[in-house]
């Protein structure tokens, strides 16, 4: 996540944690909002940018409108759960923030880095 009104700087950054905390919660978007949060001293994180490989799950979705993110990139979009292809959170008009969005930046490479992760994990897991 980088924060405009600190430069450009990083204010937030995180990777999914949930097996590693065996918590639900812990997506890297929760994660990198709360560090976010916490660096700016406000639950609102205005003058952002959300970049994330994966498009974001409902609960991350939800997290991004409540937390007032204007912008957020993502490289390979989520059929099955999106927050915003599938889900629409994003667009909903019942919602009171309406981020910006951007899809499919570094797509192939960052596909081919997610695919390569999870069969190594399935691999791992067979032996």
């Amino acid at each position: 996540m980088a924060e405009g009104e600190r430069g450009g700087a990083i204010i937030g950054k995180a990777h999914n944690m949930t097996e590693a905390l065996k918590d639900p919660t812990a997506h890297a978007e929760i994660l990198a909002i709360t560090q976010a949060a916490s660096a700016l001293g406000d639950w609102r994180v205005t003058d952002s940018v959300l970049y994330v490989t994966k498009e974001p799950c409902p609960m991350c979705g939800g997290a991004i409108v409540l937390s007032r993110i204007p912008f957020v990139v993502w490289a390979v979009e989520d059929a099955k759960r999106g927050a915003h292809t599938v889900f629409g959170i994003f667009d909903n008009p019942g919602v009171n923030h309406h981020p910006a969005v951007l899809q499919g930046v570094m797509r192939s490479e960052c596909l081919e880095q997610l695919q390569g992760f999870f069969r190594d994990k399935r691999e791992k897991e067979w032996k």
